[in-house]
């Protein structure tokens, strides 16, 4: 455990900061998984389901939570998904 102030608050943000983005990652993941699942059993509501997955990832990446690299690569495996 640090002594001095600053590094005691240093420890203090990280862990809210590392709890938020675990919950940020986890809805985006969850997002994901539900577009997956409703697109196996043939849902009626893809096109929200797959706005709401794009739009999860776009804001993971814009928070800095994954890389562009991946971001563009997980759209591009849920478009192609959504297109078959």
């Amino acid at each position: 455990m640090p002594i001095i102030k600053s590094a005691i608050k240093r420890v203090k943000v990280n862990e809210k900061a590392q709890v938020q983005n675990a919950a940020q990652l986890s809805t985006m993941r969850t997002t994901i998984k539900k577009f997956e699942t409703a697109k196996t059993a043939g849902a009626d509501n893809l096109d929200a389901l797959f706005k709401d997955a794009i739009s999860a990832i776009d804001r993971a990446h814009s928070k800095g939570l994954i890389k562009a690299n991946k971001a563009a690569r997980d759209k591009s495996r849920l478009s192609a998904r959504y297109a078959k």
